[in-house]
């Protein structure tokens, strides 16, 4: 069991694709880096990942498993378990774990990313990462040309731009906006225009292959997208006190952070991934690797400024 007597300078709480970029730049700059595993990645239903250079089409596990091989080398610590508690001092940050084990760090990243709330509606979670999806970029191209729907409940602005974008795919699209659509003349005439459906009615089910609405009428499409609502993972950053994002979807959800750097509102505490809205797999390793670069280059001048004076 880890304890208070094992410091490092740089904790990282997840280790998803943020976590471990994160974790094997610290490493190659030499730094002592603890990297706690709390649990699969939020892309583990998905068949593969897709849009990383030299890893297209790897199933999201394997691409774990490489990351872990590949940080053997280095000076981090992979550690099956997650944190409970986080308390702040002068010198950095005390973490209690839930096996009931303490530790000690300089810096602390987080990197827990977020949970999905999809719609209560039967057959979206069962059909989550197969036949429901959320990102046309991660799965757009699997199902390009067929026949597509995507659910986007109240309408609005966001359907409007998914629409569009999906469209992109294939011709064949429908909008569900589960109620009124809530678009405007423009906006709607614009969809049209592109050839994309849309149909307010309630939806009650998705069976894989059909949607199924308030009168029973079934629409067949080989492929549903969703747009879900969001939570954060973990309670830490809001024990931490770190500031949220203002405005747009996620407003309330996202982690405020400094750009470029992934630096949270809480002094020592980075913040990289899904969490910060950097919510694909490329994206959100980049993210780990600058909030890395950054962590070590605040210890790095942080030290040099402490230099003793001389005599």
């Amino acid at each position: 069991m880890l304890s208070i007597d094992d410091s490092f300078e740089v904790l990282i709480i997840g280790a998803g694709s943020a976590g471990l970029n994160a974790a094997l730049v610290l490493g190659r700059a030499r730094r002592r880096t603890l990297l706690l595993d709390h649990g699969p990645p939020r892309n583990v239903p998905a068949h593969a990942s897709h849009g990383l250079l030299t890893r297209d089409g790897t199933p999201p596990l394997e691409l774990t498993r490489l990351a872990r091989q590949q940080l053997a080398p280095y000076p981090v610590t992979l550690h099956p378990d997650h944190a409970d508690t986080v308390t702040a001092h002068p010198d950095g940050f005390t973490v209690t774990l839930a096996s009931g084990g303490t530790v000690h760090a300089r810096r602390l990243l987080l990197a827990t990313g977020v949970t999905d709330l999809l719609p209560d509606i039967p057959g979206l979670r069962e059909g989550w990462g197969t036949t429901v999806h959320h990102c046309p970029y991660c799965h757009g191209w699997e199902v390009r040309d067929q026949h597509l729907a995507d659910l986007i409940p109240g309408g609005g602005d966001m359907a409007y731009h998914r629409g569009v974008l999906l469209r992109q795919w294939t011709p064949h699209l429908t909008l569900l906006t589960h109620g009124p659509d809530h678009l405007s003349a423009d906006q709607r005439a614009n969809l049209v225009h592109l050839g994309v459906r849309i149909d307010e009615q309630p939806v009650t089910s998705w069976d894989g292959r059909h949607v199924t609405f308030d009168d029973g009428q079934p629409l067949e499409r080989h492929a549903l997208f969703v747009t879900p609502g969001q939570a954060q993972r973990s309670t830490i950053p809001e024990q931490l006190g770190c500031a949220r994002i203002e405005t747009g979807p996620l407003a309330g959800v996202l982690l405020k952070v400094t750009p470029e750097i992934g630096l949270t509102s809480v002094p020592g505490v980075y913040a990289a991934g899904d969490m910060i809205g950097e919510q694909q797999v490329v994206l959100a390793a980049a993210s780990g690797a600058r909030a890395a670069a950054a962590i070590n280059a605040d210890l790095a001048f942080g030290d040099a400024a402490r230099r003793p004076t001389p005599a």
